[in-house]
């Protein structure tokens, strides 16, 4: 294409015009680029998309437990919160009495931990998060009756308990001669049980007639003169014990001025124990208390085992005092922080129970605890294979469930009426520990199974258990007895 010439100059200049192919081409160009950077990005969305899809697809379990988790988390974090102030409210009526005598407990109580702890133990019911023991309010506690029963309306009326003295004593405390005959420890404070014998305990009458400890003067398990008076005063009794030196003593707490004048609270030592506190600077008072607990030195324990002597205060409650009415067992390990006429109330009055023990958190069949048995090395294998072997042919069945509930209980807090029935229940089951193991959760669904009559037993929640007590767990081993 030639350059114009503009007219009346002799100088030209030359201007480059673009063609109109060439203009037309580059527009085109441009319109592709255009559209691959489109499709670009459509791609990419279109990629992004699938991945989420399929990242979905393959985690979505994932996606629903990491909430799921977070929300349990959460309402467990609840349950160790702080009391709320209607709690502390309930604790500031609770009054809190300490003797002089025992200064050295205020030194103890320094250790922290679960020690001195009143908050309540809570679980979810439908959706509602609630207390495990619903307890009476204080005022109401304060003015609470306690039931005495003089006549009672189950299969036994009696319970005569076999010794080595031929003279009878008509009443509820009727004594026979015994056969003396050889036992894994039967010694004269329990007497020669034979298995004759042992059959026809568990046969009911209205008379009861077995063994039953203090088989003899001479058996041991010795109380003092003004212990043993003192003991007789009792119609409501807490007890424990820590034989040995095992167990430090945790003062009870949760408790009204008005129980405090109704309940005796009741702690059984012996001379090991009672050294092994001592050089703690922990000494009994000229009045026989630490603080809210009359101790009672026990001499001439029976057994070389001392978990075996510790069942004697355990079991045989009804025996130690033979006035009272109701009695709390509270193992050594914890500390009782409940009003103990709550307790009673709260589970034997209002279910019209005579006897109320916590099922087990762990287990649910006797067969289970005794290969737990042997695996924790609590007994030996073969003393174990021995009680099984027993209650297999006596038809003890295998089924974790026993009239309704865990057919395996936890027996470190008793609660029970002293009824005829129950006396008879506890002397079974002591007689039980003695020829078998000194396990005694493997006795009890045994003898509440072979029994058969005693149905007002109130098994309740663990959770129930946890609220009783803080568990401050074994502080030593115990010491045997040398024979």
């Amino acid at each position: 294409m030639a350059s114009p010439k503009l007219p009346g100059n002799s100088s030209s200049i030359s201007i480059s015009v673009a063609d109109d192919d060439d203009s037309d081409e580059l527009s085109r160009m441009r319109a592709r680029v255009r559209r691959k950077r489109k499709k670009h990005h459509h791609r990419f969305k279109n990629n992004f998309s699938q991945r989420i899809i399929r990242f979905v697809l393959k985690y979505w379990m994932l996606l629903i437990f990491l909430p799921a988790a977070g929300l349990l988390i959460f309402e467990a974090s609840k349950i160790g919160r702080k009391p709320s102030l209607d709690d502390a409210k309930v604790s500031e009526q609770v009054i809190e009495v300490r003797k002089p005598s025992f200064q050295a407990d205020l030194n103890n109580n320094k250790s922290g931990g679960n020690l001195n702890r009143l908050d309540p133990v809570t679980h979810i019911v439908g959706g509602v998060r609630e207390r495990c023991l619903k307890l009476l309010p204080y005022e109401e506690l304060r003015h609470l009756d306690i039931p005495i029963h003089d006549n009672f309306s189950g299969p036994v009326k009696n319970v005569v308990y076999i010794s080595e003295k031929d003279t009878r004593h008509i009443g509820g405390n009727i004594s026979l001669s015994g056969q003396h005959t050889e036992g894994t420890r039967f010694n004269l404070f329990t007497g020669h049980q034979t298995f004759d014998q042992r059959e026809r305990s568990f046969k009911v009458n209205e008379t009861a007639e077995l063994h039953c400890g203090f088989y003899s003067e001479n058996g041991g398990f010795k109380i003092s003169d003004e212990d043993r008076s003192y003991m007789q005063t009792c119609k409501v009794v807490v007890s424990t014990c820590a034989f040995g030196g095992g167990d430090d003593l945790h003062q009870p707490i949760g408790m009204s001025e008005v129980t405090l004048e109704k309940v005796c609270y009741v702690a059984f030592w012996d001379e090991i124990t009672l050294a092994a506190q001592e050089s703690q600077e922990h000494r009994i008072g000229e009045d026989h208390f630490i603080g809210k607990w009359r101790v009672v030195v026990v001499r001439d324990l029976p057994f070389a085992d001392q978990r075996l002597n510790g069942k004697i205060p355990k079991m045989l409650g009804h025996r130690l005092f033979p006035q009272a009415k109701y009695s709390i067992w509270v193992d050594s390990k914890s500390q009782f922080r409940r009003d103990p006429l709550g307790v009673l109330e709260a589970l034997l009055w209002r279910s019209n129970s005579v006897l109320a023990i916590s099922e087990h958190g762990a287990r649910s069949s006797v067969y289970d605890e005794a290969k737990a048995v042997v695996k924790k090395h609590k007994a030996t294998p073969e003393e174990v294979e021995v009680q099984i072997t027993q209650y297999r042919h006596d038809g003890l069945p295998e089924d974790k469930r026993l009239y309704g509930k865990k057919a395996l209980n936890e027996a470190s807090i008793i609660v029970r009426e002293h009824t005829p029935l129950t006396n008879l229940f506890m002397c079974l089951w002591f007689n039980e520990v003695v020829r078998f193991t000194s396990r005694d959760q493997m006795s009890f669904p045994y003898v509440l199974w072979r029994l058969k009559v005693l149905k007002d037993i109130h098994r309740f929640p663990v959770c129930i258990r946890k609220d009783l007590v803080n568990s401050m767990g074994h502080v030593r081993k115990a010491k045997p007895l040398i024979s």
